[in-house]
């Protein structure tokens, strides 16, 4: 083997899949096309539970002080997301060159093997191992691994040579983006309707602003090479009457509202993570988040099944956990398109959401779909209600005084914590102690309408979603800790 296991891709879900497999010590090649980072940022900041997982890593310093908002939109319709319960805002302005280089910083200092300048050309599933065909600086090359992971992005080589199916819609119109330096433009807000399309204006880090543009009616084109500023100066044109010629393009995109989504994330010992798995209208930025998101869900399962703590059938809670959370961000991101490029004939629906968006309820609903907090896996039946919801951020005092339930996620382990010093409790998970950190604390700042009000121990796994809480889980605690860790090796359940 040359490594446990290759990842095409060195964007933000290759590089974060990279980082939580070599967390857990497991050999790693990262395959990229490119030879060095483009500096583009078709992705711009990190939602509320993105700000959670990086936070859970220890990665938030390294992106110095963000910006943070509770303010966002559901199709250009204004939401409150502070009326969600966490610790973060969404942040606005990290552009995802900003992302993707921090990210690569990360993953090689814990020893992943970045390749650039390597593109992987097929594949072949052996009963044991996937060897690549690589076409590097020094020629083609044969590479071996336990498992492949698909980072590539929406054009994936991985999901086509292992025959993914990838179905959905088609794009229906073309939006040209352009990241310009030298305009003096008054921001416009995300869907932002005039009589010929839609528009929207930012203003990015480094004297830069983002515009956005479509006009309604116009047909998708599939473009070898990137638009030419002057098309894109002559939309905005038709659209505002506003001249931009005189700007100074950094970046510029055309992108659709194709809408695709894979069947099944893994095949055998092939499995797809971010774009490769799920295209989708960028509305709402949720894109990149999601993918990153997907490769935190992946990483230790794939870790415990490459080290021999689990078997192979911990893979399978990979797809059924996260082609969900795929679907319906296709879902959302199709009604948001609605809202945002539909025409005139949208209006009505459009004044009816945003009296529905007054309630609390519906603001809250929203929000905590666009922004990832909702995630909810299936561990279990019982009548706690943080089971397989995110593990609030929780401050901790005694033993584990300035530590939280956060920090203890910082080395991607599972983690016991037990918040009423129960020796029992402790002995009953002590067979699994080399793969989940048993910790005793007491909660500090837990209210009576807490979510975490009268809960005396939570199994997390290293996701950050609880696996098992007392009281209220079903199933008993060495159930669980098999489920998600594997049989221990040495001792005995209780």
């Amino acid at each position: 083997m040359d490594a446990a296991v290759i990842i095409a891709g060195a964007g933000p879900a290759g590089l974060m899949l990279a980082g939580e497999l070599r967390l857990a010590g497991v050999d790693v090649i990262v395959l990229e096309r490119l030879a060095e980072r483009t500096g583009e940022s078709r992705g711009l900041g990190f939602t509320a539970r993105t700000m959670e997982v990086f936070d859970q890593r220890g990665l938030l310093a390294r992106f110095g002080d963000v910006e943070t908002s509770a303010l966002g939109h559901f199709g250009g319709i204004p939401l409150d997301f502070g009326l969600l319960e966490g610790a973060w805002k969404a942040a606005k302005t990290v552009p995802q060159s900003v992302t993707e280089t921090r990210l690569e910083e990360w993953a090689a200092e814990l020893g992943a093997d970045i390749r650039r300048g390597h593109e992987l050309l097929s594949l072949r599933e052996h009963g044991d191992a996937v060897e690549v065909e690589v076409r590097g600086p020094e020629g083609l090359r044969t590479l071996r691994a336990a498992y492949l992971v698909g980072c590539d992005g929406g054009r994936s080589t991985v999901r086509k040579a292992a025959g993914f199916d990838f179905p959905g819609t088609a794009a229906t119109l073309e939006m040209f983006l352009a990241d310009v330096k030298g305009l003096d433009l008054e921001p416009r807000m995300i869907g932002e309707k005039l009589p010929g399309g839609m528009v929207m204006v930012a203003k990015l880090p480094g004297g830069i602003t983002r515009i956005i543009a479509g006009e309604y009616g116009t047909s998708p084109r599939r473009r070898a090479t990137p638009p030419a500023y002057e098309e894109i100066a002559a939309v905005w044109k038709r659209l505002t009457g506003g001249d931009i010629t005189h700007g100074e393009p950094v970046w510029l995109s055309a992108f659709g509202d194709a809408a695709r989504q894979a069947s099944e994330y893994r095949r055998g010992r092939v499995l797809l993570a971010g774009d490769s798995a799920h295209i989708h209208l960028p509305a709402g930025g949720q894109g990149m988040n999601t993918s990153i998101q997907d490769s935190v869900n992946l990483g230790w399962k794939l870790a415990a099944v490459v080290n021999g703590l689990a078997g192979p059938g911990l893979l399978d809670s990979y797809h059924s956990e996260r082609h969900p959370v795929g679907e319906r961000l296709l879902m959302n991101t199709r009604a948001q398109g609605l809202l945002l490029l539909g025409g005139p004939e949208v209006q009505p629906l459009r004044e009816v959401l945003a009296e529905l968006v007054a309630f609390e309820e519906v603001d809250r609903h929203l929000a905590g779909m666009v922004s990832g907090l909702e995630i909810t896996y299936d561990v279990g039946a019982g009548t706690n209600p943080l089971l397989g919801k995110r593990m609030p951020h929780l401050e901790l005092v005694g033993e584990h005084a300035k530590s939280s339930s956060t920090e203890l996620l910082h080395h991607g382990r599972g983690v016991l914590l037990d918040l009423a010093d129960n020796a029992r409790l402790r002995e009953r998970a002590a067979p699994w102690s080399a793969r989940v950190d048993v910790v005793t604390a007491e909660p500090h700042g837990v209210s009576e309408d807490s979510v975490l009000h009268g809960t005396s121990a939570v199994l997390i796994r290293p996701d950050g979603h609880v696996a098992w809480a007392a009281p209220g889980s079903c199933h008993d605690l060495p159930m669980a800790l098999t489920r998600w860790f594997g049989t221990p090796r040495v001792g005995r359940a209780f």
